[in-house]
Protein backbone atom coordinates (compact mmCIF):
# COMPACT_ATOMS: atom_id res chain seq x y z
CA UNK A 1 0.00 0.00 0.00
CA UNK A 2 1.12 3.56 -0.65
CA UNK A 3 1.66 5.93 2.25
CA UNK A 4 0.40 9.40 1.35
CA UNK A 5 -1.03 10.61 4.66
CA UNK A 6 0.06 10.39 8.31
CA UNK A 7 -2.98 8.19 8.98
CA UNK A 8 -1.66 5.62 6.47
CA UNK A 9 1.44 4.92 8.60
CA UNK A 10 -0.07 2.50 11.12
CA UNK A 11 -2.13 0.50 8.57
CA UNK A 12 1.11 0.27 6.54
CA UNK A 13 2.99 -1.02 9.59
CA UNK A 14 0.22 -3.54 10.29
CA UNK A 15 0.45 -4.88 6.77
CA UNK A 16 4.25 -4.83 6.32
CA UNK A 17 5.69 -5.57 9.78
CA UNK A 18 3.16 -5.70 12.63
CA UNK A 19 4.75 -5.29 16.06
CA UNK A 20 3.78 -6.63 19.47
CA UNK A 21 5.54 -3.60 20.99
CA UNK A 22 4.80 -0.82 18.50
CA UNK A 23 4.73 1.55 21.49
CA UNK A 24 5.96 0.90 25.04
CA UNK A 25 5.64 3.04 28.16
CA UNK A 26 6.60 2.45 31.77
CA UNK A 27 3.67 2.35 34.18
CA UNK A 28 4.07 1.59 37.91
CA UNK A 29 7.65 0.46 37.29
CA UNK A 30 6.77 -1.98 34.49
CA UNK A 31 6.98 -1.61 30.72
CA UNK A 32 3.51 -1.80 29.16
CA UNK A 33 3.42 -2.48 25.43
CA UNK A 34 0.85 -1.79 22.73
CA UNK A 35 0.79 -3.80 19.51
CA UNK A 36 0.31 -2.14 16.14
CA UNK A 37 -3.33 -3.27 16.14
CA UNK A 38 -3.87 -1.94 19.67
CA UNK A 39 -2.51 1.48 18.69
CA UNK A 40 -4.86 1.55 15.68
CA UNK A 41 -7.79 0.45 17.86
CA UNK A 42 -7.10 3.08 20.53
CA UNK A 43 -6.82 5.82 17.90
CA UNK A 44 -10.16 4.65 16.43
CA UNK A 45 -11.77 4.95 19.89
CA UNK A 46 -10.57 8.55 20.05
CA UNK A 47 -11.96 9.22 16.55
CA UNK A 48 -15.39 7.83 17.44
CA UNK A 49 -15.49 9.77 20.74
CA UNK A 50 -14.53 12.99 18.96
CA UNK A 51 -17.44 12.60 16.56
CA UNK A 52 -19.82 11.84 19.43
CA UNK A 53 -18.57 15.01 21.10
CA UNK A 54 -19.45 17.01 18.00
CA UNK A 55 -15.94 17.61 16.64
CA UNK A 56 -15.95 18.14 12.88
CA UNK A 57 -13.45 18.08 10.06
CA UNK A 58 -11.10 21.08 10.32
CA UNK A 59 -11.69 21.70 14.07
CA UNK A 60 -8.56 22.47 16.10
CA UNK A 61 -7.67 20.33 19.11
CA UNK A 62 -4.80 21.09 21.49
CA UNK A 63 -2.48 18.33 22.71
CA UNK A 64 -0.18 19.22 25.63
CA UNK A 65 1.56 16.24 27.19
CA UNK A 66 4.75 14.34 27.83
CA UNK A 67 5.72 11.50 25.49
CA UNK A 68 3.29 8.65 26.16
CA UNK A 69 1.00 6.30 24.19
CA UNK A 70 -2.03 8.55 24.74
CA UNK A 71 -0.23 11.27 22.78
CA UNK A 72 -0.20 8.98 19.73
CA UNK A 73 -3.75 7.73 20.25
CA UNK A 74 -5.11 11.28 20.34
CA UNK A 75 -2.86 12.55 17.53
CA UNK A 76 -3.88 9.80 15.10
CA UNK A 77 -7.47 9.81 16.35
CA UNK A 78 -7.80 13.51 15.51
CA UNK A 79 -6.18 13.11 12.09
CA UNK A 80 -8.39 10.10 11.21
CA UNK A 81 -11.45 12.37 10.93
CA UNK A 82 -9.76 15.32 9.23
CA UNK A 83 -9.50 17.50 12.35
CA UNK A 84 -6.30 19.42 13.07
CA UNK A 85 -3.75 18.70 15.82
CA UNK A 86 -2.30 21.69 17.69
CA UNK A 87 0.58 20.29 19.78
CA UNK A 88 1.88 22.73 22.38
CA UNK A 89 4.95 22.75 24.64
CA UNK A 90 4.12 21.95 28.27
CA UNK A 91 6.65 24.55 29.45
CA UNK A 92 5.31 27.79 27.96
CA UNK A 93 3.55 30.57 29.90
CA UNK A 94 -0.19 31.02 30.45
CA UNK A 95 -0.03 34.11 28.24
CA UNK A 96 1.33 32.04 25.34
CA UNK A 97 -1.34 29.37 25.90
CA UNK A 98 -4.03 32.05 25.80
CA UNK A 99 -2.65 33.47 22.53
CA UNK A 100 -2.39 30.06 20.83
CA UNK A 101 -5.79 28.80 22.00
CA UNK A 102 -7.53 31.95 20.76
CA UNK A 103 -5.55 32.19 17.54
CA UNK A 104 -6.33 28.57 16.62
CA UNK A 105 -9.83 28.71 18.14
CA UNK A 106 -9.14 25.45 19.97
CA UNK A 107 -12.27 23.38 20.68
CA UNK A 108 -10.85 20.70 22.99
CA UNK A 109 -7.62 20.29 24.98
CA UNK A 110 -5.92 17.09 26.11
CA UNK A 111 -3.29 17.62 28.82
CA UNK A 112 -1.10 15.21 30.73
CA UNK A 113 -1.16 16.30 34.37
CA UNK A 114 -2.51 18.53 37.12
CA UNK A 115 -0.06 21.36 36.56
CA UNK A 116 -1.03 21.70 32.91
CA UNK A 117 -4.71 21.32 33.76
CA UNK A 118 -4.38 24.23 36.19
CA UNK A 119 -2.69 26.40 33.55
CA UNK A 120 -5.19 25.66 30.80
CA UNK A 121 -8.30 25.83 33.01
CA UNK A 122 -7.06 29.17 34.36
CA UNK A 123 -7.19 30.72 30.87
CA UNK A 124 -10.30 28.76 29.83
CA UNK A 125 -12.67 31.62 30.60
CA UNK A 126 -10.73 33.82 28.18
CA UNK A 127 -10.94 31.31 25.31
CA UNK A 128 -14.53 31.38 23.95
CA UNK A 129 -13.98 28.41 21.61
CA UNK A 130 -12.72 26.00 24.32
CA UNK A 131 -15.39 23.48 25.31
CA UNK A 132 -13.52 21.01 27.53
CA UNK A 133 -10.21 19.85 28.97
CA UNK A 134 -9.35 16.17 29.51
CA UNK A 135 -6.35 14.86 31.45
CA UNK A 136 -4.27 11.72 30.90
CA UNK A 137 -3.26 11.49 34.58
CA UNK A 138 -5.93 11.29 37.27
CA UNK A 139 -6.46 14.89 38.46
CA UNK A 140 -8.91 15.84 41.19
CA UNK A 141 -11.80 17.85 39.76
CA UNK A 142 -10.77 17.26 36.14
CA UNK A 143 -12.35 15.10 33.45
CA UNK A 144 -10.14 12.09 32.78
CA UNK A 145 -9.24 10.59 29.40
CA UNK A 146 -11.39 7.55 30.26
CA UNK A 147 -14.38 9.90 30.67
CA UNK A 148 -13.74 11.09 27.12
CA UNK A 149 -13.39 7.56 25.76
CA UNK A 150 -16.66 6.62 27.48
CA UNK A 151 -18.38 8.73 24.81
CA UNK A 152 -17.45 5.99 22.32
CA UNK A 153 -20.22 3.42 21.99
CA UNK A 154 -18.76 1.93 18.80
CA UNK A 155 -21.82 3.05 16.81
CA UNK A 156 -20.18 5.44 14.37
CA UNK A 157 -17.20 3.56 12.96
CA UNK A 158 -18.69 3.77 9.46
CA UNK A 159 -18.71 7.56 9.77
CA UNK A 160 -15.05 7.48 10.89
CA UNK A 161 -14.21 5.25 7.91
CA UNK A 162 -15.93 7.66 5.53
CA UNK A 163 -14.06 10.67 6.92
CA UNK A 164 -10.78 8.70 6.94
CA UNK A 165 -11.21 7.94 3.23
CA UNK A 166 -11.84 11.60 2.42
CA UNK A 167 -8.72 13.01 4.14
CA UNK A 168 -6.59 14.47 1.35
CA UNK A 169 -2.80 14.51 1.47
CA UNK A 170 -2.82 18.23 0.67
CA UNK A 171 -5.03 19.06 3.68
CA UNK A 172 -3.65 20.67 6.81
CA UNK A 173 -2.77 18.05 9.43
CA UNK A 174 -1.30 20.23 12.14
CA UNK A 175 -0.50 23.75 13.26
CA UNK A 176 2.71 24.04 15.25
CA UNK A 177 3.30 27.31 17.02
CA UNK A 178 6.94 28.35 17.07
CA UNK A 179 7.89 30.87 19.70
CA UNK A 180 11.18 31.77 18.04
CA UNK A 181 13.58 34.16 19.72
CA UNK A 182 11.39 37.24 19.22
CA UNK A 183 7.72 38.21 18.94
CA UNK A 184 4.48 36.30 19.43
CA UNK A 185 4.18 32.63 18.39
CA UNK A 186 3.62 31.90 14.70
CA UNK A 187 1.36 29.02 13.65
CA UNK A 188 3.14 26.87 11.06
CA UNK A 189 0.59 25.00 8.91
CA UNK A 190 1.79 21.59 7.74
CA UNK A 191 -0.10 19.24 5.45
CA UNK A 192 -0.03 15.45 5.43
CA UNK A 193 2.05 15.65 2.25
CA UNK A 194 4.57 18.02 3.85
CA UNK A 195 5.26 15.57 6.68
CA UNK A 196 5.01 12.31 4.72
CA UNK A 197 7.44 13.58 2.06
CA UNK A 198 9.96 14.14 4.86
CA UNK A 199 9.43 10.69 6.37
CA UNK A 200 9.90 8.98 3.00
CA UNK A 201 13.07 10.99 2.35
CA UNK A 202 14.78 10.24 5.68
CA UNK A 203 13.63 6.64 6.22
CA UNK A 204 16.33 5.27 3.90
CA UNK A 205 19.02 7.44 5.52
CA UNK A 206 18.43 6.47 9.15
CA UNK A 207 19.67 3.01 10.23
CA UNK A 208 16.21 1.71 11.16
CA UNK A 209 14.65 -1.71 10.65
CA UNK A 210 11.56 -3.50 11.95
CA UNK A 211 13.68 -5.53 14.39
CA UNK A 212 15.00 -2.39 16.12
CA UNK A 213 14.02 -0.63 19.33
CA UNK A 214 14.15 3.16 19.59
CA UNK A 215 14.10 5.28 22.73
CA UNK A 216 12.13 8.52 22.54
CA UNK A 217 12.54 11.38 24.99
CA UNK A 218 12.58 14.65 23.03
CA UNK A 219 9.16 16.35 23.21
CA UNK A 220 6.64 15.05 20.68
CA UNK A 221 5.14 18.53 20.40
CA UNK A 222 8.28 19.50 18.46
CA UNK A 223 8.21 18.55 14.79
CA UNK A 224 11.68 16.94 14.98
CA UNK A 225 10.72 14.15 17.41
CA UNK A 226 7.23 13.84 16.00
CA UNK A 227 8.53 13.08 12.51
CA UNK A 228 11.17 10.75 13.97
CA UNK A 229 8.38 8.81 15.74
CA UNK A 230 6.31 8.75 12.55
CA UNK A 231 9.42 7.35 10.82
CA UNK A 232 9.57 4.59 13.45
CA UNK A 233 5.96 3.77 12.53
CA UNK A 234 6.92 3.63 8.85
CA UNK A 235 10.03 1.46 9.32
CA UNK A 236 8.44 -0.73 11.98
CA UNK A 237 10.92 0.14 14.74
CA UNK A 238 9.45 -0.26 18.23
CA UNK A 239 9.09 2.96 20.23
CA UNK A 240 9.97 3.00 23.93
CA UNK A 241 9.15 6.26 25.70
CA UNK A 242 11.57 7.32 28.42
CA UNK A 243 9.90 8.03 31.77
CA UNK A 244 11.49 11.49 32.00
CA UNK A 245 14.61 13.40 31.03
CA UNK A 246 16.12 12.40 34.40
CA UNK A 247 15.69 8.65 33.81
CA UNK A 248 17.16 8.49 30.30
CA UNK A 249 20.35 6.74 31.49
CA UNK A 250 18.38 4.09 33.37
CA UNK A 251 15.89 3.62 30.52
CA UNK A 252 18.73 3.18 28.02
CA UNK A 253 20.10 0.30 30.12
CA UNK A 254 16.64 -1.32 30.23
CA UNK A 255 15.63 -0.83 26.59
CA UNK A 256 19.08 -1.25 25.00
CA UNK A 257 17.97 0.87 22.02
CA UNK A 258 19.34 0.63 18.51
CA UNK A 259 18.60 4.28 17.83
CA UNK A 260 17.48 7.56 19.37
CA UNK A 261 17.32 11.23 18.49
CA UNK A 262 18.82 13.90 20.71
CA UNK A 263 19.82 17.54 20.94
CA UNK A 264 23.43 18.69 21.39
CA UNK A 265 22.72 19.91 24.92
CA UNK A 266 21.98 16.38 26.12
CA UNK A 267 24.99 14.88 24.37
CA UNK A 268 27.17 17.56 25.97
CA UNK A 269 25.87 16.47 29.38
CA UNK A 270 26.58 12.81 28.56
CA UNK A 271 30.11 13.72 27.50
CA UNK A 272 30.72 15.86 30.60
CA UNK A 273 29.52 13.02 32.82
CA UNK A 274 31.87 10.58 31.09
CA UNK A 275 34.82 12.97 31.50
CA UNK A 276 33.82 13.60 35.12
CA UNK A 277 33.97 9.83 35.72
CA UNK A 278 37.42 9.79 34.13
CA UNK A 279 38.67 12.35 36.65
CA UNK A 280 37.63 10.07 39.52
CA UNK A 281 39.88 7.26 38.26
CA UNK A 282 43.40 6.75 39.54
CA UNK A 283 46.68 5.34 38.29
CA UNK A 284 46.87 3.43 35.03
CA UNK A 285 43.07 3.48 34.57
CA UNK A 286 43.04 7.26 34.60
CA UNK A 287 46.02 7.47 32.25
CA UNK A 288 44.40 5.07 29.78
CA UNK A 289 41.09 6.94 29.95
CA UNK A 290 42.60 10.32 29.03
CA UNK A 291 44.94 8.75 26.48
CA UNK A 292 41.86 7.38 24.71
CA UNK A 293 39.98 10.66 25.10
CA UNK A 294 42.83 12.68 23.59
CA UNK A 295 43.14 10.13 20.80
CA UNK A 296 39.43 10.62 20.09
CA UNK A 297 39.91 14.38 19.81
CA UNK A 298 42.36 13.73 16.94
CA UNK A 299 39.85 11.61 14.99
CA UNK A 300 39.49 12.52 11.33
CA UNK A 301 36.28 11.41 9.64
CA UNK A 302 37.80 11.81 6.18
CA UNK A 303 40.16 8.89 6.81
CA UNK A 304 43.38 10.90 7.10
CA UNK A 305 44.59 9.47 10.42
CA UNK A 306 46.71 6.68 9.00
CA UNK A 307 47.45 3.06 10.06
CA UNK A 308 49.31 3.86 13.31
CA UNK A 309 46.43 6.01 14.56
CA UNK A 310 43.92 3.34 13.53
CA UNK A 311 45.86 0.70 15.49
CA UNK A 312 45.84 2.92 18.58
CA UNK A 313 42.12 3.59 18.06
CA UNK A 314 41.36 -0.14 17.89
CA UNK A 315 43.12 -0.57 21.26
CA UNK A 316 41.27 2.44 22.72
CA UNK A 317 37.93 1.06 21.51
CA UNK A 318 38.62 -2.31 23.13
CA UNK A 319 39.90 -0.96 26.46
CA UNK A 320 37.95 2.26 27.00
CA UNK A 321 35.35 3.13 24.37
CA UNK A 322 33.63 -0.29 24.60
CA UNK A 323 32.51 0.76 28.10
CA UNK A 324 30.96 3.92 26.63
CA UNK A 325 29.01 1.78 24.17
CA UNK A 326 27.85 -0.51 27.00
CA UNK A 327 26.63 2.53 28.95
CA UNK A 328 24.43 3.38 25.94
CA UNK A 329 22.90 -0.09 25.93
CA UNK A 330 25.38 -1.97 23.74
CA UNK A 331 23.11 -2.08 20.65
CA UNK A 332 23.29 1.53 19.50
CA UNK A 333 23.54 1.89 15.71
CA UNK A 334 23.04 5.63 15.52
CA UNK A 335 22.01 8.92 17.08
CA UNK A 336 20.67 11.82 15.06
CA UNK A 337 20.84 15.29 16.59
CA UNK A 338 19.34 18.60 15.57
CA UNK A 339 17.95 21.97 16.77
CA UNK A 340 21.44 23.41 17.39
CA UNK A 341 25.06 22.90 16.41
CA UNK A 342 26.93 19.94 17.89
CA UNK A 343 30.41 20.78 19.13
CA UNK A 344 33.04 19.39 16.79
CA UNK A 345 35.03 17.81 19.64
CA UNK A 346 31.95 15.78 20.62
CA UNK A 347 31.45 14.63 17.02
CA UNK A 348 35.09 13.53 16.89
CA UNK A 349 35.16 11.73 20.24
CA UNK A 350 31.84 9.92 19.80
CA UNK A 351 32.83 8.86 16.27
CA UNK A 352 36.19 7.63 17.53
CA UNK A 353 34.32 5.68 20.20
CA UNK A 354 32.29 3.94 17.49
CA UNK A 355 29.12 5.82 18.46
CA UNK A 356 27.67 7.21 15.23
CA UNK A 357 26.27 10.66 15.94
CA UNK A 358 24.98 12.52 12.90
CA UNK A 359 23.63 16.04 12.61
CA UNK A 360 20.54 17.10 10.75
CA UNK A 361 19.20 20.53 9.87
CA UNK A 362 15.80 22.00 9.24
CA UNK A 363 12.99 24.03 10.71
CA UNK A 364 9.36 23.57 11.73
CA UNK A 365 8.55 25.33 8.45
CA UNK A 366 10.31 22.53 6.52
CA UNK A 367 8.57 19.58 8.27
CA UNK A 368 11.48 19.63 9.48
CA UNK A 369 14.44 18.00 7.72
CA UNK A 370 16.37 19.70 4.93
CA UNK A 371 19.74 17.98 5.33
CA UNK A 372 21.18 15.12 7.37
CA UNK A 373 24.54 13.42 7.56
CA UNK A 374 24.46 9.82 6.37
CA UNK A 375 25.60 7.01 8.66
CA UNK A 376 27.80 5.13 6.17
CA UNK A 377 31.57 5.67 6.24
CA UNK A 378 32.66 8.19 3.63
CA UNK A 379 29.14 9.67 3.42
CA UNK A 380 29.35 12.14 6.29
CA UNK A 381 31.46 15.16 7.17
CA UNK A 382 31.84 16.12 10.83
CA UNK A 383 31.11 19.76 11.57
CA UNK A 384 28.45 19.93 8.86
CA UNK A 385 24.73 19.16 8.91
CA UNK A 386 25.05 16.72 6.05
CA UNK A 387 23.69 16.39 2.54
CA UNK A 388 20.40 17.68 1.16
CA UNK A 389 17.73 14.97 1.47
CA UNK A 390 16.01 13.56 -1.65
CA UNK A 391 13.27 15.74 -3.09
CA UNK A 392 14.56 18.97 -1.53
CA UNK A 393 16.48 21.77 -3.23
CA UNK A 394 18.77 24.19 -1.42
CA UNK A 395 20.61 27.24 -2.72
CA UNK A 396 22.50 30.05 -1.03
CA UNK A 397 21.50 33.66 -1.52
CA UNK A 398 24.47 35.25 -3.34
CA UNK A 399 23.89 38.51 -1.43
CA UNK A 400 24.32 37.22 2.13
CA UNK A 401 24.70 33.43 2.07
CA UNK A 402 21.19 32.82 3.43
CA UNK A 403 19.96 29.26 2.98
CA UNK A 404 16.92 29.05 0.70
CA UNK A 405 14.89 25.84 0.40
CA UNK A 406 12.27 24.39 -1.93
CA UNK A 407 10.45 21.06 -1.87
CA UNK A 408 7.28 19.13 -0.93
CA UNK A 409 8.10 19.56 2.76
CA UNK A 410 7.83 23.38 2.72
CA UNK A 411 4.96 24.56 4.92
CA UNK A 412 1.57 25.67 3.64
CA UNK A 413 2.20 29.00 5.36
CA UNK A 414 1.70 30.77 8.69
CA UNK A 415 -1.85 30.49 10.05
CA UNK A 416 -3.80 33.73 9.61
CA UNK A 417 -0.55 35.52 8.66
CA UNK A 418 -0.33 35.85 4.87
CA UNK A 419 1.97 38.84 5.45
CA UNK A 420 4.54 36.72 7.28
CA UNK A 421 4.13 33.91 4.76
CA UNK A 422 4.89 36.31 1.89
CA UNK A 423 8.00 37.55 3.73
CA UNK A 424 9.27 34.00 4.27
CA UNK A 425 8.38 32.26 0.98
CA UNK A 426 9.38 34.23 -2.10
CA UNK A 427 9.19 32.83 -5.64
CA UNK A 428 8.65 29.38 -4.14
CA UNK A 429 11.79 29.52 -2.02
CA UNK A 430 11.62 29.43 1.78
CA UNK A 431 14.03 31.91 3.32
CA UNK A 432 15.36 30.09 6.39
CA UNK A 433 17.10 33.03 8.06
CA UNK A 434 20.19 30.84 8.47
CA UNK A 435 23.52 31.57 6.85
CA UNK A 436 25.50 28.67 5.43
CA UNK A 437 28.11 27.38 3.07
CA UNK A 438 28.77 24.09 1.28
CA UNK A 439 31.82 22.00 2.14
CA UNK A 440 33.19 19.91 -0.73
CA UNK A 441 30.22 21.08 -2.76
CA UNK A 442 27.65 18.84 -1.01
CA UNK A 443 27.84 19.06 2.80
CA UNK A 444 25.96 22.02 4.27
CA UNK A 445 27.58 23.94 7.11
CA UNK A 446 25.54 26.46 9.15
CA UNK A 447 27.57 29.51 10.07
CA UNK A 448 25.02 31.84 11.71
CA UNK A 449 21.60 33.47 11.66
CA UNK A 450 21.06 36.39 9.28
CA UNK A 451 19.59 38.52 12.05
CA UNK A 452 22.26 37.59 14.59
CA UNK A 453 25.20 38.91 12.60
CA UNK A 454 26.24 42.19 14.15
CA UNK A 455 28.56 45.03 13.27
CA UNK A 456 31.07 46.58 15.67
CA UNK A 457 31.49 50.35 15.90
CA UNK A 458 34.51 49.86 13.65
CA UNK A 459 32.20 48.60 10.89
CA UNK A 460 33.32 44.95 11.04
CA UNK A 461 30.72 42.15 10.84
CA UNK A 462 30.88 39.42 13.49
CA UNK A 463 29.12 36.02 13.40
CA UNK A 464 28.45 35.24 17.08
CA UNK A 465 27.37 31.60 16.66
CA UNK A 466 30.74 30.53 15.30
CA UNK A 467 32.50 32.01 18.33
CA UNK A 468 29.93 30.63 20.77
CA UNK A 469 30.12 27.11 19.38
CA UNK A 470 33.89 27.13 19.72
CA UNK A 471 33.88 28.58 23.25
CA UNK A 472 31.31 25.98 24.36
CA UNK A 473 33.95 23.32 23.75
CA UNK A 474 35.31 24.39 27.14
CA UNK A 475 34.05 21.99 29.82
CA UNK A 476 33.69 25.00 32.14
CA UNK A 477 31.36 27.03 29.89
CA UNK A 478 27.75 25.88 30.12
CA UNK A 479 26.21 28.66 28.01
CA UNK A 480 27.54 31.76 26.27
CA UNK A 481 26.20 34.72 24.34
CA UNK A 482 28.64 36.81 22.31
CA UNK A 483 27.78 40.52 22.12
CA UNK A 484 29.26 43.71 20.71
CA UNK A 485 26.85 45.37 18.31
CA UNK A 486 27.95 48.98 17.73
CA UNK A 487 30.67 48.53 20.37
CA UNK A 488 34.43 48.92 20.03
CA UNK A 489 35.08 45.25 20.81
CA UNK A 490 33.44 41.85 21.16
CA UNK A 491 32.44 40.59 24.62
CA UNK A 492 30.52 37.68 26.10
CA UNK A 493 28.07 36.76 28.83
CA UNK A 494 29.06 33.34 30.16
CA UNK A 495 27.15 30.87 32.31
CA UNK A 496 29.49 28.63 34.29
CA UNK A 497 29.31 24.82 34.32
CA UNK A 498 29.52 24.41 38.09
CA UNK A 499 29.83 20.59 38.35
CA UNK A 500 32.92 20.79 36.11
CA UNK A 501 34.29 23.83 37.99
CA UNK A 502 33.86 22.12 41.36
CA UNK A 503 35.69 19.04 40.06
CA UNK A 504 38.48 21.33 38.82
CA UNK A 505 38.55 23.13 42.19
CA UNK A 506 39.02 19.85 44.07
CA UNK A 507 41.95 18.96 41.83
CA UNK A 508 43.59 22.37 42.32
CA UNK A 509 43.18 22.83 46.10
CA UNK A 510 40.48 25.46 45.66
CA UNK A 511 37.60 25.36 48.16
CA UNK A 512 34.74 23.74 46.21
CA UNK A 513 32.25 23.80 49.08
CA UNK A 514 31.43 27.49 48.64
CA UNK A 515 28.34 28.83 46.90
CA UNK A 516 28.39 29.34 43.15
CA UNK A 517 28.52 33.11 43.66
CA UNK A 518 31.53 32.83 45.99
CA UNK A 519 33.34 30.46 43.63
CA UNK A 520 33.06 32.99 40.81
CA UNK A 521 34.84 35.58 42.96
CA UNK A 522 37.85 33.35 43.53
CA UNK A 523 40.92 34.67 41.63
CA UNK A 524 41.92 31.13 40.60
CA UNK A 525 38.48 30.48 39.07
CA UNK A 526 38.48 33.84 37.30
CA UNK A 527 41.93 33.03 35.90
CA UNK A 528 40.59 29.65 34.73
CA UNK A 529 37.95 31.43 32.62
CA UNK A 530 40.44 34.01 31.38
CA UNK A 531 42.77 31.23 30.21
CA UNK A 532 39.90 29.32 28.55
CA UNK A 533 38.66 32.39 26.64
CA UNK A 534 42.18 33.42 25.60
CA UNK A 535 42.89 29.86 24.42
CA UNK A 536 39.84 29.81 22.15
CA UNK A 537 40.47 33.38 20.95
CA UNK A 538 43.47 32.05 19.00
CA UNK A 539 40.97 30.52 16.54
CA UNK A 540 39.64 33.93 15.53
CA UNK A 541 40.77 37.16 13.94
CA UNK A 542 41.52 40.16 16.15
CA UNK A 543 38.09 41.76 15.61
CA UNK A 544 36.23 38.55 16.54
CA UNK A 545 38.15 37.82 19.73
CA UNK A 546 36.30 38.12 23.05
CA UNK A 547 38.08 40.96 24.86
CA UNK A 548 35.96 41.07 28.02
CA UNK A 549 33.39 38.78 29.61
CA UNK A 550 31.16 38.33 32.63
CA UNK A 551 30.68 34.91 34.23
CA UNK A 552 27.32 34.47 35.91
CA UNK A 553 26.00 31.85 38.32
CA UNK A 554 22.40 31.32 37.17
CA UNK A 555 21.72 29.05 34.19
CA UNK A 556 19.46 30.35 31.41
CA UNK A 557 16.26 28.37 31.05
CA UNK A 558 12.86 28.19 29.38
CA UNK A 559 11.22 28.94 32.72
CA UNK A 560 13.38 32.04 33.13
CA UNK A 561 12.42 33.18 29.64
CA UNK A 562 15.98 33.22 28.27
CA UNK A 563 15.61 30.06 26.12
CA UNK A 564 13.10 28.95 23.51
CA UNK A 565 11.55 25.46 23.91
CA UNK A 566 14.24 24.20 21.51
CA UNK A 567 16.90 25.66 23.85
CA UNK A 568 17.96 28.54 21.63
CA UNK A 569 19.02 31.70 23.43
CA UNK A 570 16.57 34.62 23.20
CA UNK A 571 19.22 37.26 22.68
CA UNK A 572 16.89 40.20 23.14
CA UNK A 573 15.61 38.84 26.48
CA UNK A 574 19.13 38.13 27.75
CA UNK A 575 20.30 41.61 26.76
CA UNK A 576 17.40 43.18 28.64
CA UNK A 577 17.83 41.00 31.73
CA UNK A 578 21.58 41.51 31.94
CA UNK A 579 21.81 45.13 30.82
CA UNK A 580 23.64 45.99 34.07
CA UNK A 581 26.36 43.41 33.35
CA UNK A 582 26.61 44.56 29.72
CA UNK A 583 27.00 48.16 30.89
CA UNK A 584 29.75 47.09 33.28
CA UNK A 585 31.61 45.32 30.47
CA UNK A 586 31.55 48.43 28.33
CA UNK A 587 31.99 50.79 31.30
CA UNK A 588 28.72 52.58 30.59
CA UNK A 589 28.08 55.15 33.33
Amino acid sequence: MEVKRIIDLLPYQLKKHPQSDAIAYKEAGQWKTYSTQEVIDNAAKVSRALLQYGIQKGDMIALIANNRPEWNFVDIGILNIGAVVVPIYPTISEGEYKFIFNDAEVKLAFVSDGGLYAKVSHIGGEVPSLRDIFTFDKVSGAKHFTDFLALDNNSNQLEVDALFAKVDAEEMATIIYTSGTTGTPKGVMLSHRNIISNILSVSDILPLESTHRALSFLPLCHIFERVVVYTYFYTGASIYYAESMETIGENIKEVKPHFFSSVPRLLEKVYDKIVGTGHTLTGIKKSLFFWALNLGLEFDDQGKNGPIYNLKLAIARKLIFSKWQEALGGNLLGIVTGAAALQNRLSKVFSAAGIRVRQGYGQTETSPVLTVDKFEDGEYYLGTVGQVIPGVEIKLDPANGEILAKGPNIMMGYYKRPDLTAETIKDGWLHTGDVGTFVDGKYLKITDRVKELFKTSGGKYVAPQVIENKMKESPYIEQIMVIGENQKFVSALIIANFPAIKEWAKRHDVDATRSNEELLKDPAVLKLFKDEVEGFNKNFGHVEQVKRFKVMPKEWSMEGGELTPTLKVKRKVVMEKYQKEVDEIYNVA
